[in-house]
């Protein structure tokens, strides 16, 4: 009897359901860890103060101000059309390495001396390098734009990354980062800028302002700070902190890490609002 009953215990184990495994979609950006999740800052509140700290010091540049994703109603003032993408792409590659007055002459020159892009596309190389040398390192951003309006027409049959405004931040990354000399920092200004989309580009200026109120940690390189400040900057502050601590970082000798940068007049030891942020090292 004993014997039996065992034997049908063992016959309903047998046929109990097994779980079925669980699906794991693709893994976004999004979703990527942060590097240092045991570096609590910056707080959401700093985030908020050092914004509005930063504002009230230098306000946003009109220059940057314009790529805002919402812009204060202004009846008297008819609205800009937005930059094309790829003009944006483009801009950003000649800015990189060179002073922003620079970028802007060598991006310019470019405009001026070829009328569109597959003027650029069908000219000699030497011809483009010339167009923007004032901008420094002619012959490698040369290759690099030509490179991208080339595989931009093998790719697509046209020259226009305007369907980048319909894609998902990871699909744009996955997309730009198809073009050869398109690197991260490059896609994060054409996601913020040109895509209004809710990224945060990490510049040396950023960067180093970072490190020095203690927003990342000291073993963070560029890449990872980029990781760690996207995870912990509320998006809707994202774009205005983001111009501020540029703006401020090319001011700031103090926050740039830059002692002899020239530009540093507005602010200087005894007055930078930053130096009240304690510098915290956190174990990672």
């Amino acid at each position: 009897m004993e014997k039996k009953r065992k034997r049908k215990q063992r016959v309903a184990r047998d046929e109990e359901p097994k779980p079925k495994p669980v699906r794991v979609g693709p893994t976004r950006t999004d979703n990527v860890k942060d590097p240092f999740p045991s570096h609590a800052r910056p707080t959401p509140q700093e985030c908020q103060t050092v914004r509005d700290t930063l504002l009230a010091l230098h306000g946003i540049a009109p220059e940057l101000a314009k790529y805002r994703k919402f812009q204060p109603p202004n009846d008297a003032v008819q609205p800009e059309p937005p930059e094309p993408v790829l003009d944006g792409l483009v801009r950003t590659v000649l800015s990189q390495n060179t002073t922003d007055a620079n970028s802007q002459r060598a991006f310019a020159s470019l405009k001026s001396s070829f009328p569109t892009w597959e003027h650029v596309l069908g000219a000699e190389s030497m011809e483009v390098e010339n167009a923007i040398r004032c901008g420094g390192l002619a012959p490698t951003k040369a290759s690099c734009i030509k490179n991208l309006l080339r595989c931009l027409r093998e790719r697509r049959g046209e020259l226009c990354l305007e369907y980048l405004r319909d894609l998902s931040v990871d699909e744009v990354k996955a997309e730009l980062s198809l073009f050869k000399g398109i690197g991260p920092k490059t896609v994060a200004c054409v996601l913020m800028f040109n895509l209004q989309q809710d990224d945060f580009p990490v510049d040396t200026h950023i960067f180093e302002i970072a490190k020095t109120i203690g927003w990342v940690p000291a073993v963070a390189d560029r890449n990872k700070s980029y990781l760690h400040l996207n995870q912990r900057i509320p998006n809707e502050l994202k774009f205005d902190l983001n111009c501020l601590l540029y703006t401020h970082g090319k001011l700031c000798r103090e926050c740039s890490g830059k002692k002899g940068n020239k530009q540093g007049r507005k602010c200087n030891d005894n007055t930078c609002p930053l130096l009240n942020y304690d510098k915290e090292t956190v174990e990672v």
